[in-house]
């Protein structure tokens, strides 16, 4: 028995959950732009770029959904800056901190990659064509980006779920997977979402889709062993599943989100309609994740012993 049933619920809204899923898609985004970056083909560079407005626009998104849940929005600058004396501020042990600060670096990174993205579009404007920008494109300023903004990234999709485990709540608090299986599936929810928007608009190399599609299968496989022992490790508190939170995630989770493309990808020959298939089967999988890891948890308000649900 758990002892977490002994706190009361952060009452988190779906603007966390929101969060949760694009923060994970936009870390990973960056970090797949940045491979196809540096070892994809030539024709891959519109595909680079897409990588890197989807990071850059989640950041913001994300940004702006921390913010909105927050009681006095309008103070959300207190968790960078100090308000009596108006220096930055860091708080190592605070997770809310750490997180703040690694969203913010993400976000310059991010921007950084889709200024230097922008600059090479047909049609951009001649502000975006000058030195500075150019010297963003150039091989040695373009690693730098990619390398620390995947670091970034993927802490931006892990810490998701690391955040959860420090709540002291059920579920959440009941193992040490929650930031792996967030970040696999940030992983494969980013892969997916690269592979939408180049199909959707014509871009990349077929074999780095196909590519994108590999990494993708590999990613989904991890992450439903990952869920599995999660499952395992939460002991009596998995007792909370016995309900329609279960069947989210036995049918939405694992059925739709996890073996519907598995089974899907087993075609040798994989066409654009079967990619796209798959890769939505795994945004809504990725989603219905986070909200049966959410949503059960903030619901329970259980003192005493034994492993009430909602």
């Amino acid at each position: 028995m758990s002892d977490t049933f002994f706190t009361s619920s952060p009452h988190w809204t779906w603007w966390i959950l929101f969060y949760f899923f694009i923060g994970g898609i936009a870390g990973t985004a960056l970090f797949l732009a940045a491979l196809l970056d540096l070892f994809g083909r030539p024709a891959d560079r519109p595909l680079v770029r897409l990588g890197y407005y989807v990071a850059f626009a989640g950041a913001l998104v994300s940004g702006f959904l921390l913010t909105v849940d927050l009681n006095r929005p309008e103070r959300f600058w207190h968790m960078l800056i100090q308000s009596n004396t108006g220096v930055p501020m860091l708080k190592s042990w605070v997770p809310m901190s750490v997180g703040s600060w690694g969203l913010l670096l993400f976000g310059l990174f991010a921007f950084l990659g889709a200024l230097g993205a922008l600059g090479e579009e047909p049609r951009a404007p001649q502000l975006l064509r000058s030195a500075p920008v150019r010297f963003l494109r150039r091989r040695g300023p373009a690693i730098a980006i990619g390398v620390l903004g995947s670091v970034f990234g993927l802490f931006l999709a892990g810490y998701t779920g690391v955040l959860l485990a420090v709540t002291n709540r059920p579920i959440w608090a009941d193992s040490t997977l929650l930031g792996l299986l967030f970040l696999l599936s940030g992983a494969s929810t980013g892969a997916a979402t690269l592979i939408l928007l180049g199909i959707w608009r014509r871009v990349g190399h077929p074999a780095s889709l196909n590519w994108l599609a590999w990494f993708d299968q590999r990613v989904v496989v991890l992450e439903l062993l990952v869920l599995i022992l999660f499952l395992a490790s939460l002991g009596s508190v998995v007792r909370v599943y016995l309900s329609w939170w279960g069947v989210f995630l036995l049918l939405g989770v694992v059925g739709i989100g996890m073996v519907g493309p598995l089974l899907l990808d087993r075609k040798r020959e994989p066409g654009r309609a079967h990619l796209v298939t798959s890769a939505s089967l795994v945004l809504l999988g990725g989603f219905l994740l986070r909200l049966v890891v959410l949503m059960p948890s903030s619901e329970i308000h259980v003192l005493g012993s034994g492993v009430t649900g909602p």
